[in-house]
């Protein structure tokens, strides 16, 4: 029955774009839209027989090109993806729907790789009943497509929210896996099976890595497996009552996932690899969770970030939910094997800083407030049937092709940083530590021009014999090393963070500043656009998420000199990830704590210490009402040692003990830090 659907809509496609039955003005949508499904039809056609994959590398490259095309940046000007062009062309209301829809239809390229019918027949129904609608009338009510967009949501929740939420949990769904298993990596072509935009840098990424020895793959393995075996020990949680961990990766570092995958074997972990989402109906902003290829264009991308808003609302917001409980229902035991994320980030792109387009969909006032409503009570049941307090994770970065000429030697030093001696830096951090435990707060001042001032409450210790205010963080779940880090107290919490430059969740904020009261934020700015406004609401939408205020979740201190070095070394410090950034200079956390989800759980420091600091009044709110004491965000914003004057900390009598002046370690015992800065120009 479902071929037999599809090949009767592929018919009745195949006719419109010599049809005139459309309004003039609506017809080169129509047409272009109905010639992307018969190249999609085509290419699905293609991977059936087996003939897709038996194509030379340049006929891939080809299928590649003119599936992607559209929408790359040199096309999309005049692309329909674009809401900005299809407003112009179709007007505001028919511009944002038929951009919307037409986002949607490109989402099936994945669904013909994987050959999932139903999913095509499903976009391509959908795309038959919109067409019927201006066969109709010229211009149909804007009303009555609105109804079509909501019911196709509303309807097929059961099937792309359901099936999203299975391949997040089920070792059975191996189609990632089978490419990486079953095919020569030291061949390109394979880059081209999973149906993701392969562009130079995934490419050059798997040239480069099938040059590497072997040994140099275990060594890139066994750090990233280890940190994550060694999260579970660390917080007292029982991995072998754990089944499954979910790796996310961009395609290109196969080599590396093959080797983890059979690392993770001998913990008793079966990989769970699934793709990030394609739909509107599942995918949440301009991130991508899960593995994925190359991005080919982040304008598009985040111009369609909030479609949802066409059919968000309280009705859907309940559906969904009720699908994902009765799912999860039906699979408590594949939900609770799951051990957590185990994630490769890349980094090296070109910074993104996006145009915003009033054209683009946007949520109401209303819909903003569900959506964080449906995060609240979705995180909710994610955790009662995949609890937090017995799950962890790891996360290690590496850079890609993008970052420059100097790649191989980029990479080279990266590797050297993700497996620097933890022995070492544990033992030094422990001095940083025995100085923090002796503090009331914490006061931070930037230099030049960088405007922070900051004063950070600390924990008061009751037995300082056996408790400690920060966590030694010696490359666990974190790679690499170089950090320690406490939940603050945030009462008395105040003062501006200010830095001149940084890249959050894959976009690129100027002249930062965030103003914080009892460790609230109570005022930000940034230097991204002209219009001050427009500044503040790229803010709100992708720091505080559109919360109207985020707590400071955390403080910490980076001691990886040689990070920091090697990012001043080749000009990479605004390509640097946030997890690597993050050990490169003092970084505030805004939203949830570093335990959030398990901060009854027990933490020691690997001197046998407690670490106390585990909660703060706004996450104390857990034990009444959940809803309001967790905000499903974490963003780490980092002061680089350049931009830092002074960090010292205070005690009960009014001591102050220097721990870094004028961006160099001064506290005794550190001093070793500060090797690598000698090297550099200051």
């Amino acid at each position: 029955m479902t071929e037999e659907r599809y090949e009767l809509a592929i018919e009745r496609i195949s006719q419109i774009p010599d049809e005139r039955a459309a309004g003039e003005r609506f017809r080169p949508w129509f047409r272009r839209t109905a010639e992307f499904i018969l190249l999609l039809d085509r290419f699905y056609r293609c991977v059936r027989s087996g003939e897709y994959r038996r194509s030379s590398l340049e006929e891939l490259k080809e299928w590649n090109r003119r599936l992607y095309e559209d929408i790359l940046p040199e096309n999309y000007g005049t692309s329909f993806g674009n809401p900005a062009w299809a407003v112009d062309q179709l007007g505001e209301e028919y511009g944002q729907i038929l951009s919307f829809l037409y986002a949607e239809i490109r989402g099936g390229i994945p669904y013909a790789a994987e050959e999932k019918t139903e999913y095509l027949d499903i976009l391509y129904e959908l795309f038959i009943e919109i067409y019927n609608c201006f066969e109709e009338e010229e211009e149909p009510s804007v009303h009555t497509l609105r109804d079509i967009i909501y019911w196709y949501a509303s309807d097929y929740c059961d099937v792309f929210v359901a099936d999203r939420t299975l391949d997040q949990i089920d070792p059975e769904k191996t189609f990632a896996l089978d490419i990486i298993e079953g095919s020569d990596l030291g061949d390109p072509r394979y880059l081209y099976f999973f149906g993701e935009y392969v562009s130079e840098n995934e490419l050059g990424t798997a040239a480069y890595l099938a040059s590497l020895p072997e040994e140099t793959i275990r060594r890139m393995a066994d750090v990233y497996t280890e940190g994550y075996r060694v999260g579970f020990v660390n917080t007292g949680k029982d991995l072998s009552k754990k089944s499954t961990v979910n790796i996310r990766y961009t395609l290109g570092f196969e080599r590396v996932v093959k080797m983890a995958v059979e690392n993770f074997a001998r913990m008793g972990l079966s990989p769970v690899i699934y793709r990030a989402a394609a739909s509107a109906l599942t995918k949440r902003g301009a991130g991508r969770v899960g593995y994925h290829g190359g991005i080919p264009n982040m304008q598009y991308d985040y111009d369609h970030r909030n479609d949802q808003g066409l059919f968000f609302n309280k009705r859907f917001m309940e559906r969904k939910l009720e699908v994902m409980h009765t799912f999860y229902e039906r699979n408590k035991k594949l939900a609770l094997g799951l051990a957590g994320p185990a994630v490769m980030e890349t980094f090296g792109e070109k910074p993104f800083a996006p145009e915003p387009k009033q054209e683009a969909v946007a949520l109401t006032a209303k819909q903003e407030e569900l959506m964080l409503l449906y995060d609240s009570r979705s995180s909710q049941m994610t955790n009662q049937y995949i609890p937090g307090d017995e799950r962890s994770f790891t996360i290690i970065a590496w850079p890609v092709p993008e970052i420059g000429e100097k790649y191989p030697e980029i990479f080279d030093e990266v590797i050297r940083i993700n497996t620097l001696d933890a022995e070492l830096y544990g033992k030094v951090q422990q001095t940083l530590i025995n100085a923090l435990d002796q503090g009331e707060y914490v006061r931070i001042l930037g230099r030049g021009g960088n405007r922070t001032d900051m004063t950070v409450q600390l924990f008061r210790l009751k037995d300082p014999a056996k408790e400690t205010i920060f966590e030694n963080c010696v490359a666990d779940v974190n790679i690499p090393v170089g950090e320690v880090f406490t939940s603050p107290v945030l009462e008395g919490t105040r003062g501006t963070l200010h830095v001149s430059h940084v890249y959050l969740n894959g976009l690129q904020f100027k002249d930062l500043e965030l103003t914080f009261e009892d460790g609230m934020i109570t005022g930000y700015r940034c230097g991204n656009f002209a219009d001050e406004e427009e500044g503040k609401k790229y803010i709100y939408d992708n720091i505080l998420f559109r919360h109207e205020t985020l707590p400071l979740g955390e403080f910490a201190i980076g001691t990886n000199t040689t990070a920091y070095v090697t990012a001043r070394k080749y000009g990479i410090g605004d390509k640097m990830p946030i997890l690597i950034a993050e050990k490169t200079g003092p970084h505030f956390a805004v939203g949830d704590t570093c335990y959030s989800w398990a901060e009854d759980i027990k933490v020691y420091n690997p001197d046998g210490k407690e670490i106390v600091a585990r909660d703060n009044s706004v996450s104390a709110l857990r034990r009444e009402d959940v809803s309001k004491a967790y905000f499903h965000c974490h963003t780490d914003i980092t002061i680089p040692y350049e931009e830092l004057g002074r960090i010292a900390v205070v005690t009960g009598d009014g001591r102050e003990i220097s721990l870094i002046e004028n961006g160099e370690f001064v506290l005794p015992g550190t001093e070793i830090l500060n090797e690598p800065l000698k090297n550099t120009n200051k």
